[in-house]
């Protein structure tokens, strides 16, 4: 099995696009994308990258299996 590696807010939202969702969308504090009922809050775009640990708690919010993700 691969392993999850850092992203840029850039890919973190093409992929999540890939995926179904539609957005980001701009909330109160964060942007968040959605697919059917399905609210996902994305980190703010800081020009920083989005380490593993981060990226793993997003796709469990977003039901995105590991495998899914790597094959996008």
């Amino acid at each position: 099995m691969s392993k999850l590696v850092p992203v840029s807010h850039r890919e973190l939202i093409r992929r999540l696009r890939k995926l179904g969702f539609e957005g980001p969308y701009h909330g109160t504090k964060h942007p968040f994308m959605v697919r059917g009922d399905l609210l996902v809050t994305i980190p703010n775009p800081h020009g920083g990258v989005i380490g593993v640990k981060l990226l793993t708690i997003i796709l469990r919010e977003a039901g995105i299996e590991r495998d899914e993700w790597l094959s996008v």
